[in-house]
């Protein structure tokens, strides 16, 4: 069984990566590399994978999902400028991808259990832009 819960943060970035021109970062990331940054209402949704527990009915108590995605999702990002108040995002380009991937190492330890564990991370970026995340699974090229 699969649930997802959902939380929303507000939060500022730019994608620019430090190793590149000027033009090249207007090349790759467009409108999104000005310096001064740009904003967003991201919406995630983090699933989890699990049975229900035979007394509760539950694979997790939702108040305690809510919990954990509160301090670990809301409470570092919410209206941050990621790459100058959210590590890993003073050395990596905050994209969605990237973001989607720092949730998940960060739920990762308070949601992967003997009873469940983290099924995927979906983040919104604007309502017609996504990444789902799925842990780390290896890219063939």
């Amino acid at each position: 069984m699969i649930i997802t819960r959902k939380v929303e943060f507000s939060a500022s970035h730019v994608c620019r990566n430090p190793q590149l021109s000027d033009q090249e970062n207007a090349a790759i990331y467009g409108l999104a590399a000005n310096p001064h940054g740009h904003g967003h209402n991201y919406v995630v949704e983090v699933s989890l994978q699990g049975q229900p527990d035979p007394i509760t009915g539950m694979v997790l108590d939702l108040k305690e999902l809510k919990e954990i995605l509160t301090r670990e999702i809301v409470d570092p990002y919410d209206h941050r400028f990621l790459n100058h108040e959210v590590p890993p995002f003073d050395r990596e380009v905050p994209t969605t991808e990237n973001i989607a991937r720092d949730i998940w190492r960060r739920l990762e330890p308070s949601l992967n259990t003997a009873a469940h564990r983290l099924h995927a991370v979906r983040v919104w970026e604007t309502p017609d832009l996504y990444v789902d995340y799925f842990g780390e699974v290896p890219c063939s090229t």
